[in-house]
């Protein structure tokens, strides 16, 4: 297939964009593969004139064709990969100034919580946190030193889901950036920019790489000066992964769309167990019709993604229990990944959260469904409560 069909990728489907967009094939060798680059320096054709790489933190060709190709799938005109999520956060915020203020939703993962509250506080940043699935709670909320209305859909760990067009309206109402966390759902389910989001953020260590290998964020924008900004600041802070971590995490996104298939699915199948189950009390997955954000969610996802979490009635002890004695559940933090996972948030990835207003409850499993056989994973994850 000639170069020149990369001209306009976005009229090709999301599958055939996750494995062709932004990866033309190598003309030396004619390798389908995208190269690792792993060139730190690029020849000059004459001092301050080159074929558009110099230094490879600046920019580097692999991870070019990673943004490229996750810029695609989020339908956005701008995209950066960072070394980590969490990286990407710290850029985006870095667009602020002491005074300005930052709502957060309610229900935000840990790590975001203790990079605005421990972090960014003391140096003059204010925030506060509201239910941001109330639009009159956002907009009590809203001050006008606010810059950013921060926002995932749905929420890590208690599947919150969050009506974006909504959301979009007050935020802007009130001069604010709209950014939405969009690692749950990834961009096959879900694409906030076409929803009102002004920036979508990724931890490509999830979804996007798929893998459990490879640690990755990414920011996406269709505001040209926002992302120049965020170029600059990405490169005087050196925010950037290595070329083999955007290969791998490249590598990841041609099999985004069947992974996620199978995680739905597979979800569904849990659900449907723990709905039964006596020792569960509640069950937290936005595909069920009784889901406070069910609705929201059936019109901005395609699906409703491979996270479930769920109380149980006995509380904290028993949540314990369950999360230590799965075998095919591997008790772990992180998720989005081939492999299910099981943890409990109060004491591992939300541990930072407690005694805060974004505290999690003591009862609460979270489990990252992965793609294997979907009978195992029901018997496991049945077994461990049977045992309660």
């Amino acid at each position: 297939m000639a170069d020149d069909v990369f001209a306009d990728p976005q009229a090709w489907g999301f599958e055939t964009r996750a494995i062709r967009a932004g990866q033309a094939h190598e003309p030396t060798s004619g390798a389908v593969v995208t190269p690792i680059s792993l060139a730190t320096t690029f020849v000059q054709e004459e001092p301050g004139v080159h074929r558009g790489y110099e230094y490879s933190r600046t920019g580097n060709p692999t991870r070019r064709a990673l943004q490229d190709c996750l810029a695609s799938l989020e339908g956005a005109g701008h995209g950066l990969a960072f070394a980590s999520g969490m990286a990407a956060e710290d850029t985006l915020l870095r667009t602020l100034s002491p005074g300005d203020h930052i709502v957060l939703g309610n229900d935000a993962y840990g790590g975001t919580y203790r990079l605005i509250s421990a972090v960014l506080a003391p140096s003059g940043i204010e925030w506060s946190a509201a239910d941001l699935t109330d639009p009159d709670s956002l907009g009590a909320a809203m001050r006008p030193e606010t810059k950013v209305v921060w926002a995932e859909t749905p929420t890590n760990p208690l599947l919150t889901v969050v009506d974006l067009a909504a959301t979009a309206e007050v935020a802007h109402a009130g001069g604010a950036r709209f950014v939405v966390d969009n690692t749950f759902a990834t961009p096959y389910l879900q694409q906030p920019l076409s929803h009102g989001a002004d920036v979508v953020v990724h931890s490509t260590t999830k979804y996007c790489g798929g893998h459990s290998d490879v640690v990755g964020g990414f920011l996406a924008t269709d505001d040209t000066e926002l992302a120049e900004r965020l170029a600059y600041l990405q490169n005087a802070i050196g925010a950037v992964g290595s070329p083999f971590d955007n290969y791998l995490t490249l590598r990841g996104l041609k099999t985004l769309a069947v992974r996620m298939d199978r995680h739905c699915s597979n979800a569904r199948a849990l659900v449907e167990m723990l709905k039964a189950h006596p020792a569960v009390s509640t069950v937290l997955y936005p595909g069920l019709p009784e889901h406070p954000g069910h609705a929201a969610a059936a019109s901005q996802m395609s699906d409703f993604g491979g996270m479930v979490s769920f109380r149980l009635a006995a509380g904290r002890d028993a949540a314990m229990s369950v999360a230590s004695s799965t075998s095919v559940f591997s008790l772990a933090e992180s998720l989005g990944a081939v492999e299910s996972l099981i943890e409990h948030p109060g004491v591992m990835t939300h541990a930072s959260a407690a005694d805060s207003p974004l505290e999690v409850p003591d009862d609460l499993v979270r489990i990252s469904v992965g793609i294997e056989t979907a009978d195992d994973l029901v018997a496991d994850l049945e077994g461990a409560l049977d045992r309660l």
